[in-house]
């Protein structure tokens, strides 16, 4: 992996974590690596996804596999903000 592939990973990771937490409602107590990592995650899965569907390479814009990581994006946020949320609350 060159450092330009490294760099566009962590941009699209980036947008495609914010698009996860935007999704979802209320506050997510996670940070902005982590939102990136979960971003990261969800792209490689989604385009894997949907390859496997036969989706991936469409002419235009890849609506389906945005859609695919974007969901995974919601998932991924969703469960580590309820986890952190567990987390600290048994602390108290």
């Amino acid at each position: 992996m060159t450092v330009t592939g490294i760099i566009t990973a962590i941009v699209i990771g980036a947008i495609i974590g914010a698009l996860g937490r935007l999704a979802l409602p209320g506050r997510q107590p996670i940070g902005i690596l982590l939102t990136i990592g979960i971003g990261i995650v969800a792209a490689l899965l989604g385009t894997a996804i949907a390859q496997s569907v036969g989706v991936a390479t469409t002419d235009g814009i890849d609506w389906i596999e945005l859609v695919f990581q974007i969901g995974l994006a919601v998932v991924g946020v969703a469960a580590v903000a309820a986890f952190r949320r567990r987390g600290h609350g048994s602390h108290r």
